[in-house]
């Protein structure tokens, strides 16, 4: 089968006696050898399973992922995986058990081949973080143009999906983790609302705002893998439904890039002509202290929610975030050589959940809810753009995040859906179309997403591979 044939297309040959989940396994490891080690060295791979072709065998083919090769975020525990969130520190904690959504993977029949590369500690270590870069598992190169950034931190998932190595990825988002490789990539990625999808065996930043989500390269396949990780049904029938969304645009989520903007108001407008309604709508940009908040309480939960992992997973030798930034410190030749941790040692300072915590929590909660309360009126769902076209990567230069519109922030402090799919090429590079839908409303999301998709009619993107 090609590179880039859906999920949807491999399970129904393999249910058709037409294609072998072994022989897929087998194609996908090829790919990653000739395309992600090797030749382009995309790099977007972390670890792999090495019984990946073995466990292959053993799969139900009848099941609803029939074997299928499916790639997991590093910071998900799965057997035979490292979940390492990028760091050298927990190498010496082998994983001991799946967790709930590699659990649920496996029921459904995927093929868990190996964990993806991600921004080290899902980029909450420092301001001068590179995305796709860590320290187990190296930068991540962009499939379109190398030297471009992959995004983040779901890196690798993004990056892979995009390069055809695999048609399912998990991701994970706190805010935009998801959807900014998805949109600088070139694929689809769905952030449920936070909670929907059980978090256990996730290496942490926030219970608030954390949530584990699908990326795939149709809005079909998304919302496949999205039922599987959710334990629901009804997303893949949304997903080929014709429901027609009444749809608030936000004018003022929009990026500095030009290129970007023609395309998001191309996109409305085809929308348009297409017969659904556009309701355009003047949300204003927060204020610095709302991001502020948000980024203080981010660390505060950090604290707290990492230290509870730690020690549930090392025990007392590596028992809290004072405890990895002293082992970075210790190994500060591998883990510190393009950029340090002052967001680790900030929530050193602050601590844990307090007075002071739930006041900026509050605060952040009530701007979000009032304003995506009132962009909701009389609407389905909101769009707008997500990011610029990938920048150059620049390690120990941070990343360049002046072309990203706010789109992911109010949905990310209240814990609402976010999804996104590309919306086309600008510079040589793919940009994605954002949709946000209320809370626990993924099937009304998936529908919404399916539709836009197929007014776009851009079909999957294949990567350049420009070297």
């Amino acid at each position: 089968m090609s590179d880039f044939t859906s999920a949807i297309e491999q399970i129904a040959a393999i249910h058709q006696g037409k294609q072998d989940a072994r022989d897929l396994t087998v194609e996908a490891l090829a790919r990653i050898d000739a395309i992600d080690r090797h030749g382009y060295e995309l790099n977007s791979i972390l670890a792999l399973d090495f019984n990946a072709v073995e466990n292959s065998e053993e799969i139900n083919p009848a099941l609803p992922l029939a074997g299928l090769p499916v790639l997991i975020k590093d910071n998900v525990e799965a057997i035979g995986l490292p979940a390492s969130a990028g760091s050298l520190a927990l190498g010496d904690y082998p994983v001991k058990g799946d967790s709930t959504i590699a659990r649920r993977l496996r029921k459904a029949g995927a093929n868990i081949i190996g964990a993806t590369n991600l921004s080290e500690w899902a980029n909450i270590r420092s301001p001068g973080s590179t995305s796709g870069w860590s320290a187990l598992g190296g930068l991540t190169a962009n499939p379109w143009k190398h030297p471009h950034s992959a995004g983040g931190s779901s890196s690798g998932s993004g990056a892979a999906i995009a390069a055809g190595l695999v048609a399912l990825a998990v991701g994970s988002e706190t805010d935009g983790s998801i959807v900014c490789p998805a949109s600088l990539n070139g694929c689809v990625g769905i952030k449920p609302t936070v909670g929907s999808i059980p978090r256990d065996g996730m290496v942490p930043i926030s219970s608030s705002q954390d949530s584990p989500g699908p990326m795939a390269r149709t809005v079909a396949d998304t919302a496949l893998l999205l039922e599987v990780m959710m334990s629901a049904r009804g997303f893949v029938d949304a997903a080929h439904s014709d429901f027609s969304p009444t749809i608030g645009f936000i004018t003022s989520w929009t990026t500095t890039h030009d290129g970007t903007n023609s395309l998001l108001y191309d996109t409305v407008a085809k929308l348009s002509a297409a017969g659904l309604t556009i309701v355009e709508i003047d949300a204003p940009t927060p204020d610095d202290s709302v991001g502020l908040d948000e980024f203080h309480v981010l660390l505060h939960e950090l604290y707290d929610d990492l230290g509870e992992y730690l020690s549930q997973r090392c025990g007392s030798s590596l028992a809290s975030l004072a405890d990895i930034v002293e082992f970075n410190r210790t190994h500060s030749e591998s883990e510190l050589q393009h950029f340090g941790q002052e967001y680790f040692e900030l929530a050193l300072e602050i601590g844990g959940r307090g007075a002071e915590y739930l006041a900026k929590r509050t605060r952040n909660v009530d701007w979000a809810s009032a304003m995506l309360g009132r962009a909701f009126t009389g609407v389905d769902v909101l769009i707008g753009a997500t990011y610029a076209p990938a920048w150059l990567s620049n390690l120990g230069g941070s990343d360049d995040h002046s072309g990203a519109s706010w789109i992911t922030t109010a949905p990310s402090i209240t814990g609402d859906p976010v999804g996104c799919l590309p919306m086309g090429i600008t510079d040589g590079l793919p940009v994605g179309l954002g949709i946000v839908a209320p809370a626990y409303e993924e099937e009304l999301l998936v529908a919404s997403m399916a539709r836009i998709e197929k007014v776009l009619g851009l079909g999957i993107l294949q990567p350049s591979f420009l070297r």
